[in-house]
């Protein structure tokens, strides 16, 4: 028998198995249980147009034929009150004769936001909320991001020496970090909607940017910032599977038409210096419902977004070496003063291998 605590926690656990799977619906995860603790049903969501969890785990109790007549449903975030590609969750648990509902967080998509539990109040069932909140809430932080802000969760991933190099002068960079740090890495990449790089990137180190290292339901979008369209159509990138967004600022309709018989959308998001726009960018792809933004580029792109405050979160992994001179993690500035630097948090630093995984974000 479990407490309410175990309950959630392992409702936590299910909703980790719909990383990579459910975008651009949040990871959710549903367990049913007795008055006294005994689990009857589990669930997760599936890809989107499938079941929510709270369905899979109606589902899973009556497989195992176990009635869920007053019984208590744990599930990571408020059920949903709408018809989307599903139907309400919360007349599936109305229907169900359960009558106790434990979620950990409200739904921050307007379209539910509150209106979940009042449906299953107005319909006699207990609702309480807050079980476990900011762990649902950060499994879904992009989730949270799209609905709450309009655009994605942006993380920035880089591998770096020590001494903070990112590259010798010569662009040399493989690898840095070693096999444990790329493996991660790839687990971080899953976890994204789509993955970001630069053209410069592209015509330097011919990446695939893609999963391969973990397994994964599909491939995250994969996007460059390409404001000349210099994007070769042999590119590695532009291979299967997985699907291919250029954002442009000077539109070129042969190259538009070459890349796209190559796979490739374009997009064209331009700003008054003749560059891509990294915000309306980012309100496009919240608009195309990606909810967490994983970018792997160069330091002047990164650059970019450092200056225009645009990071979420910094993802490093550190070796233990020195590179001596080379090339940075973000070229940005000159700062006038230390005042002007952009300070951070850290949020973790783990071991990986040999190599240090450091999670930091901005101080806000």
């Amino acid at each position: 028998m479990h407490d309410s605590d175990e309950l959630m926690r392992e409702a936590l656990a299910l909703a980790l198995h719909a990383v990579g799977l459910s975008e651009p619906n949040p990871r959710v995860g549903c367990v049913i249980a007795t008055p006294d603790g005994r689990v009857i049903g589990c669930g997760h969501t599936q890809q989107a147009g499938g079941p929510h969890a709270e369905v899979m785990a109606l589902r899973d109790a009556a497989g195992h034929g176990a009635s869920v007549a007053g019984a208590t449903v744990y599930v990571t975030l408020e059920p949903c009150s709408h018809h989307g590609r599903t139907p309400p969750c919360c007349d599936a648990l109305i229907e169900s004769g359960v009558a106790r509902v434990v979620m950990a967080v409200e739904d921050p998509n307007p379209l539910v936001a509150g209106q979940g539990a009042a449906r299953l109040r107005a319909a006699g069932i207990d609702v309480v909320t807050g079980l476990r909140a900011s762990e649902s809430q950060e499994l879904n932080i992009g989730f949270f991001s799209r609905m709450e802000r309009q655009r994605p969760w942006v993380r920035l991933k880089a591998a770096v020496s020590l001494d903070g190099r990112t590259a010798l002068l010569n662009g040399a960079s493989q690898w840095i970090t070693g096999e444990a740090a790329r493996t991660d890495g790839h687990a971080w990449r899953k976890r994204a909607g789509a993955l970001l790089t630069g053209v410069g990137t592209v015509l330097d180190d011919d990446p695939r940017l893609d999963v391969r290292l973990v397994e994964t339901p599909h491939q995250p979008l994969r996007v460059i910032v390409d404001s000349r369209l210099e994007t070769p159509t042999a590119a590695r990138i532009l291979a299967p599977p997985g699907q291919v967004l250029i954002y442009c600022a000077q539109p070129d309709e042969p190259r538009r038409a070459a890349l796209a018989a190559s796979g490739a959308e374009v997009a064209l998001a331009a700003n008054t210096n003749g560059k891509v726009d990294l915000n309306a960018m980012l309100a496009d792809l919240a608009r195309r419902g990606i909810n967490e933004l994983h970018v792997e580029a160069g330091h002047k792109l990164n650059g970019s977004f450092v200056r225009e405050g645009l990071v979420d979160e910094f993802l490093i992994y550190m070796a233990p070496k020195l590179l001596g001179v080379g090339r940075e993690l973000a070229a940005f500035g000159p700062l006038a003063q230390l005042a002007d630097s952009v300070e951070l948090r850290y949020t973790s630093i783990t071991p990986i291998g040999p190599d240090l995984r450091i999670l930091a974000r901005p101080l806000t």
